[in-house]
């Protein structure tokens, strides 16, 4: 990667730049022998580059001397910050901390035990710098347990895809590159780290995916399991409401709520006719209180495609929030007006 591989969206042409090029976001938690290492591969990599970058490592309530390494790094490095928080968030808060103090115009994530190659980044950045907002890794020789994570994870990438609708093959790979204006309107909660493509796919990024290396691990554990399976599928549910049903809520609260209700009502007309014409007794009949219950159901969830109506009205315009994203605006430099 040369010096002009990244396009003007990126590379700043004056002389001093108080915004670097590449921001490189790291979450870390308990990676004390990591650390020198993976600081020193980056910032060789970039420098290689030539690239103005900063490393942002988020220490994510380490025990293990972590927190004091990074400290110390931080005071002797001028390229590192270290972001330290108040106790062990997670991966996904660490994550957001990590894009709320990165100043690049262009921010790199990957994880901090070093089986991602930080030597990877340029590929990265080169193909985000062809026109995409969002470019992930394809770890396609993982080097992890066949049956406690390839397979998993094999399994959870293919359901994502079908569900998001973003056919990527790594959604796990932590080794991203992303324009910084798209991370500026992503707000991160639970698991959703993992789900930043389809997050991304919904703002309308364009999105690429380009093969990575990866390396077993040398030192520490692991911080994924199987543990985490129901959390990232609970997750998924989340995505996939937002990508279909985020500024329209009443379409689903509505459709199940109204079929309900007419349902009960049917069945509330037929044991009428039960009763009056055939004059037959329906107070000990099951279907009676089945009628009641789906039309109450079906008030309740009308009620609240209401609320979720009026509530993702508040959480747009509260927060001054489009409803939609303009890429670009196309207009002859005439300015007759049509006159």
């Amino acid at each position: 990667m040369n010096p002009s591989l990244l396009s003007e969206d990126f590379r700043d042409t004056s002389a001093i730049s108080l915004q670097p090029e590449v921001s490189v976001v790291v979450p870390i938690h308990d990676e004390v022998e990591n650390i020198p290492r993976l600081v020193e591969v980056i910032s060789g990599t970039l420098q290689a580059d030539r690239l103005s970058y900063e490393i942002v490592c988020v220490d994510d309530g380490s025990s293990d001397g972590s927190t004091e390494l990074l400290r110390q790094l931080a005071h002797d490095r001028t390229d590192l910050r270290t972001v330290v928080l108040r106790r062990n968030y997670g991966q996904t808060a660490a994550m957001a901390a990590g894009f709320n103090h990165a100043k690049g115009k262009a921010i790199v994530t990957l994880d901090g035990d070093l089986q991602n190659d930080p030597r990877d980044i340029p590929l990265l950045l080169a193909k985000l710098d062809e026109g995409y907002d969002l470019v992930s890794g394809w770890r396609k020789q993982r080097q992890d347990a066949m049956l406690t994570r390839l397979v998993p994870s094999k399994i959870a990438n293919w359901l994502i895809a079908k569900v998001t609708g973003v056919s990527i093959h790594d959604y796990g790979c932590s080794l991203k590159a992303y324009r910084s204006e798209l991370v500026e309107d992503m707000n991160l909660y639970g698991e959703l780290h993992r789900f930043i493509p389809a997050l991304a796919f919904i703002e309308g990024a364009r999105i690429a995916e380009v093969p990575v290396r990866h390396h077993a691990r040398q030192f520490g554990r692991s911080k994924y399991g199987l543990g985490r399976t129901f959390r990232v599928v609970m997750d998924l549910f989340t995505i996939y409401f937002m990508k279909r049903f985020l500024t329209r809520p009443m379409h689903v609260f509505g459709l199940f709520g109204l079929i309900s209700m007419l349902l009960g009502i049917g069945l509330g007309i037929y044991l009428t006719i039960v009763k009056f014409v055939f004059e037959q007794m329906i107070g000990d009949r099951p279907l009676l209180i089945l009628a009641v219950v789906l039309f109450l159901t079906g008030m309740q969830l009308f009620s609240f495609g209401l609320l979720a109506e009026l509530t993702m009205r508040t959480y747009h315009e509260s927060q001054n929030r489009p409803i939609y994203r303009v890429r670009e605006v196309v207009e002859s430099s005439d300015e007759n007006y049509g006159l």
